[in-house]
């Protein structure tokens, strides 16, 4: 197919780039850790592991890993951690060792923690202990046969290590009891993993990597496959369209979206790691003051996140104060960017904010705009190398340049399909490999793309998908509640924010009522904002609920 955005790639750019260069991210990683041996390559909380570090503690915890009776190649592990140095040692040890990563956001409820253990069939997960708790009360109904714990603090220099630990269980008590027969803390598997012998594995392309899940269309989440091949040509794909601001061995790149995010594990993760750069792990990004004294310590180059991490940056106290002298690389995904946003960024640190447009099912990245752009441009920008995106009608006819319709994507890093749901890959996948974003956009005579519309209902919160299905679903078994509607809805700081409209059954429903119903089931980010109660909702002639409508009509209270 013609690509007209070619025409308008930076010079030195290459259309397409080598998928056979790499075998798999383990094979990436290998060579990475013998390339850098002496550089730094993860630092987290004062305490810096070198590639050198990496290559021997990723080697010990995959030896532990393949000893475990009945683990076989291919099986799944589960990570359940936030930012910390064990967690990019768990996954490259995971992999290493032949199996499976399963990322899990570690605030999932009981509820969401059952669905994904069950549904990926994890037999292992390492967690961290301030959520064991949650575990334990799903742990019966999944395959899980080994548990391995961790605390915050455990690969941080003595005496920090004991000082946050002791900090975090008895001062500021976020560790609940839990009792996990078993389970073996992650400094012990390491420790056992040293003893034992290590079998590399022969991965290939098609081997499965990652299975990272996102929100579902029937209201639970579903894993996307993402084979080695997508994980490498995505890595592939973002180091071409990097090269020429990213000096091999010398870039520090501030990591403060999660790791179990698909664009923090393949663009800071990944990519940076393939060459030779410093990861610098924030595990609290919420705290903004904190998160700021950080940054004043360290002379990074680069910074990923989403329009409300940058926004909450500019609006604390001593972000301004900061050094930006060596920064030269900030890249906004998750999220559209807003132009203020990207405009005053710039303003006060000299670099331009520059947006681009991913999916998990995408390894993410489908667009980014060009590095040498000097402003923000309103667009998500041009398509990766020997990546194919078309704008098509809703019969599925290509549509020209400057009409608008659904995003679809063709490329290397799309993935396989979703984990043993063939009808919802169908829906999304066709037989040539073209995948429908649910996303309206338009592309202009230069090949830059625009979002300007979501087909879909999927709502954005701080770059985290929420589907409507799976909020309404928890809503409903509420009692008290007839009917359920749940949209977005424009939110300055986030976004969007979860709407739930509800027709009561019983007149003495209260919004606190719901809201505490749905912080028993649901993740802080989907759980609803805002409530209204109308006498009706607005349906089609087949009594579906029409959630455009629900976005227009005024309140009526029922």
């Amino acid at each position: 197919m013609e690509k007209p955005w070619l025409k308008s790639y930076p010079s030195g750019i290459a259309h397409e780039i080598d998928i056979n260069e790499f075998q798999s991210v383990a094979d990436i990683f290998d060579q990475a850790v013998k390339k850098y041996a002496e550089l730094p390559s993860f630092s987290n909380m004062g305490t810096t592991l070198s590639y050198a570090d990496m290559e021997g503690l990723t080697r010990d915890l995959a030896a532990y890993l393949q000893s475990i009776p009945g683990m076989q190649k291919g099986d799944r592990v589960a990570i359940m951690m936030p930012n910390l140095l064990q967690n990019p040692i768990a996954i490259f040890a995971v992999l290493r060792a032949g199996f499976t990563v399963v990322n899990t956001n570690p605030l999932y409820t009981p509820r969401e923690l059952r669905h994904q253990l069950k549904d990926s069939g994890a037999k292992v997960i390492l967690v961290v202990d301030n959520f064991c708790a949650t575990l334990q009360q799903v742990l019966p109904d999944t395959d899980i046969q080994q548990v391995i714990t961790t605390q915050l603090g455990d690969l941080l220099r003595f005496p920090k290590s004991l000082i946050v630990n002791l900090v975090v269980k008895y001062v500021r008590k976020m560790v609940p009891d839990y009792a996990i027969p078993g389970r073996i803390t992650f400094k012990q598997a390491l420790s056992l993993g040293a003893q034992l012998p290590f079998t590399h594995q022969d991965l290939q392309h098609e081997d499965i990597a990652f299975l990272q899940y996102t929100g579902g269309t029937t209201g639970l989440a579903k894993g996307a496959v993402l084979t080695h091949k997508n994980m490498v040509a995505n890595m592939q794909q973002a180091s071409e369209w990097i090269k020429d601001e990213v000096v091999e061995r010398e870039e520090i790149i501030i990591t403060a979206l999660p790791l179990y995010h698909i664009f923090s594990l393949t663009a800071n993760c990944l990519t940076f790691m393939k060459a030779g750069a410093l990861n610098y792990l924030i595990t609290n990004p919420r705290d903004m003051k904190g998160f700021i004294k950080e940054l004043s310590s360290v002379e990074f180059t680069a910074i990923t996140g989403v329009n409300t991490l940058f926004n909450g940056l500019m609006n604390t106290e001593g972000f301004k104060q900061l050094n930006f002298s060596s920064l030269k690389l900030t890249l906004g995904g998750g999220m559209a960017v807003q132009e203020a946003v990207a405009e005053r960024w710039q303003r006060i640190t000299g670099c331009p904010l520059l947006e681009a447009y991913g999916l998990t099912e995408t390894s993410p990245a489908v667009c980014i705009n060009p590095l040498d752009l000097e402003e923000y441009n309103h667009s998500i920008g041009l398509p990766v190398p020997s990546t194919e995106v078309s704008i098509r009608s809703e019969d599925g006819e290509f549509l020209p340049v400057g009409k608008s319709g659904e995003l679809c994507v063709r490329g290397p890093q799309v993935m396989r399909g979703y984990w043993n749901k063939p009808e919802e890959t169908a829906f999304v996948l066709d037989e040539k490999g073209w995948l429908k974003t649910g996303d309206i956009a338009i592309m202009d005579e230069k090949g830059f793309f625009r979002i300007v519309d979501r087909k879909k209902d999927m709502i954005l919160v701080s770059g985290f998908n929420v589907f409507p299905n799976e909020v309404e679903s928890v809503i409903a078994s509420c009692p008290g509640v007839l009917e359920v509607g749940v949209i977005g809805v424009d939110d300055d700081s986030s976004g969007e924010i979860v709407k739930a409209v509800i027709v009561k059954s019983d007149p003495t429903l209260t919004e606190k009522d719901v809201i505490d119903h749905c912080r028993k089931s649901l993740t802080n980010y989907k759980v609803p904002r805002l409530i209204e109660f109308r006498k009706e909702l607005p349906k089609s002639n087949v009594g579906k609920i029409l959630r455009r409508e629900l976005r227009d009509k005024k309140t009526v209270e029922g």
